[in-house]
């Protein structure tokens, strides 16, 4: 189940998604997530799945390896789907004891389930592509206009890329553990759900002592190379636009434009 969680890891491999801009991949992101949330016909999400399997294509990234990370998600994937199934008033299908399957809970249930999956795959996909200081670079680079209302954007940015750069290392951490308490007996595997949940209580002392100890020793790296924040800091990789970044922003505009367009005239 550690294994599992992919979130944060970079995938190398050299592709034209990889070779964007930082900044264009976040657009790209944000550009997903409207187009998730605006889609409403079969139509919508069938333009989101050929955008998004098109860009996992070129980004040369294994579908597997994308899906895989779909798994530590399930219970809240089959959690909205059930809520959205029994809970929607309509057209009655089918009823036992006191849960009722209508129409449209039916067909908001499978839009609700592949809206989350495709939001869990168009994020990974972020990660798989982006390597931590460049996510760190096009936060700060695209949220660079809130600094007029004295937001610290420089160290929202560094807070966000420590956090994911963390995940695959504490997931590496908790794996490493549960091996060691295997071996003593421990037996994480069988059992209903409220055993399993108390048998991961013991992990939590020792995974809680290594993440502060990671996280003071970080600290510590930070202040011995005397880094005091953001300001007057430069880069020696500065972001800049190509062609490529260009005709991406093009496509992006155009992907959720014609979502919207699909959703008021079909």
């Amino acid at each position: 189940m550690m294994r599992d969680i992919t979130l944060g890891q970079y995938y190398p491999v050299q592709s034209p998604v990889h070779k964007l801009d930082p900044r264009t991949k976040l657009f790209g992101t944000l550009a997903l997530i409207i187009a998730l949330f605006a889609a409403d016909n079969v139509y919508c999400y069938g333009a989101a799945a050929l955008f998004l399997f098109g860009t996992i294509a070129v980004s040369r990234v294994p579908v597997g390896h994308i899906v895989k990370g779909l798994k530590p998600v399930l219970f809240l994937l089959a959690f909205s789907a059930a809520f959205n199934l029994f809970l929607t008033p309509g057209e009655e299908l089918a009823r036992f004891w006191i849960f009722t399957i209508t129409r449209e809970g039916l067909v908001r249930a499978a839009m609700m389930a592949v809206r989350l999956i495709f939001l869990v795959m168009g994020t990974s996909l972020l990660t798989f592509t982006t390597t931590p200081n460049q996510l760190t670079d096009g936060l700060e680079r695209s949220l660079r206009f809130l600094n007029v209302l004295h937001v610290p954007v420089h160290e929202i940015a560094m807070i966000m890329s420590i956090a994911l750069r963390f995940i695959p290392i504490l997931v590496e951490e908790t794996d490493r553990i549960m091996k060691a308490q295997m071996a003593r007996g421990a037996d994480f595997e069988t059992g209903g759900l409220i055993k399993k949940a108390r048998a991961m209580v013991p992990l939590l002392v020792p995974l809680f002592i290594s993440a502060f100890r990671r996280a003071s020793d970080l600290a510590l790296a930070m202040e011995a190379r005397c880094y005091h924040g953001g300001e007057g800091r430069t880069r020696m990789k500065p972001l800049k636009y190509k062609t490529a970044d260009r005709l991406a922003y093009l496509i992006l505009l155009a992907f959720p434009t014609g979502v919207v367009l699909l959703r008021v005239f079909l």
